[in-house]
């Protein structure tokens, strides 16, 4: 549920807070031979070769072009500042991570993903599936207590079938946001991909309803061909119901 477009660095390391989001242009790259290809891949080949965000990602040394996403998000709302405690979901391979590294100086990061992922000096590394039943202990204990931004750039592996990659999107965003509801402090900020196709509009109302600000933003690095947007949310107001987070057992 954390495939992310881009290609890993293979790098461990932080990238820094600049990495300005590279000018859209025509590198007009040329993949030389299809052999042993299938058209898809191909064409995937070619168009990370033509990817401007890729090749500045790699330079910059994040690990996949994602995280032009969230410099591009933070930069417009600001919810990342230091001593910030964040929740990200989907984390692999890492590159949203680097970003919160970078932009919450003095706070403190837990990145899970249902698949392994290198290790990141300066965040709390876990392999987890966000929707199983020992989750929501798991993550209290290693927060210790609420956190301040939840983030889900979680995904499914993709069909080609428009509507059911939005179903399970949206049932992924959905997760996401149970997250919110329990982990959330007042007056936070919750930030998660949506890919557009109905059913994301009965989601956003909700959101309106528990946050005070909630905005849809396609970024400058999220492919134009893509139904892919982001939802941020900002000022988190907790409903009387919503259940507290387990204490911790020790």
């Amino acid at each position: 549920m954390s495939k992310r477009d881009g290609q890993k660095t293979g790098s461990g390391k932080t990238a820094g807070k600049g990495g300005a989001s590279p000018a859209r242009g025509d590198l007009k790259v040329r993949v030389k031979t299809a052999r042993g290809r299938s058209v898809s891949s191909q064409a995937w080949l070619k168009r990370q070769l033509n990817d401007p965000y890729v090749a500045a990602a790699k330079e910059a040394g994040y690990r996949s072009r994602a995280a032009y996403k969230l410099t591009e998000l933070d930069d417009k709302f600001h919810f990342l500042k230091p001593g910030t405690r964040v929740l990200e979901l989907g984390a692999a391979p890492g590159a949203w991570t680097q970003v919160n590294i970078a932009r919450v100086k003095g706070g403190k990061i837990i990145a899970i993903d249902i698949n392994p992922m290198e290790p990141i000096a300066g965040a709390t590394v876990l392999q987890l599936d966000a929707e199983s039943a020992e989750a929501d202990q798991i993550l209290f204990e290693a927060v210790g207590g609420k956190v301040d931004v939840i983030e889900s750039d979680m995904a499914s592996p993709a069909t080609g079938h428009r509507t059911t990659d939005h179903i399970r999107i949206i049932a992924l965003v959905e997760a996401a946001f149970s997250f919110a509801e329990r982990m959330l402090t007042p007056g936070g900020a919750f930030v998660a991909k949506l890919l557009r196709g109905g059913g994301e509009h009965e989601f956003l109302a909700l959101l309106k309803r528990r946050f005070e600000t909630v905005k849809t933003v396609k970024p400058g690095a999220s492919r134009a061909d893509s139904s892919e947007i982001f939802v941020v949310a900002l000022g988190f107001r907790p409903a009387p119901e919503d259940p507290s987070p387990p204490t911790s057992s020790s």
